[in-house]
């Protein structure tokens, strides 16, 4: 098979299995799904961890989830001190999966000595997946996208 008529998607090969999973380890040591982020918040009790906004005030005025911390990147080296414990791993996020917002903030954070983990998908996932979240105006909850979230149950994951 020459390379113009190779498939595209095995164009280059797949990893070898060890390799694979050593980079599929290390991706979930940064990253949380809403999903489950959603799920550890609702569990009740501590959590064992701090959600973190990183968008900006008028973005957070707009929409945030029940109980983030609002530190937007650009103010996370002066004001992560006085908001967060470093003892406290944080789970960023962003607007969504269009925005790194989210990991410059991670970066940001991580460089100060936090454990830090970004959440895919952001704020625009949260919504989508019919989660509750809170405006100036007070809590509210969309109907969930089932084109994000599955329609009856868990989605197996």
């Amino acid at each position: 098979m020459t390379l113009s008529t190779a498939n595209p998607v095995l164009r280059v090969a797949p990893a070898a299995p060890a390799e694979a999973a050593a980079h599929f380890r290390a991706s979930l040591a940064f990253h949380a799904d809403v999903s489950d982020v959603a799920a550890a918040l609702a569990a009740g009790g501590d959590p064992g961890f701090v959600v973190v906004d990183s968008r900006s005030t008028e973005s957070w005025d707009q929409g945030h989830l029940p109980g983030a911390v609002h530190l937007p990147t650009a103010l996370v080296p002066e004001q992560a001190a006085q908001l967060l414990d470093q003892a406290v791993p944080v789970v960023t996020y962003c607007w969504g999966p269009g925005c790194n917002g989210a990991t410059r903030a991670a970066l940001a954070l991580a460089e100060l000595g936090y454990q830090v983990k970004e959440m895919l998908g952001g704020f625009e996932y949260w919504v989508r997946e019919g989660f509750e979240f809170e405006t100036w105006r007070g809590r509210d909850r969309r109907a969930p996208d089932p084109l994000t979230a599955p329609v009856a149950g868990d989605c197996g994951c």
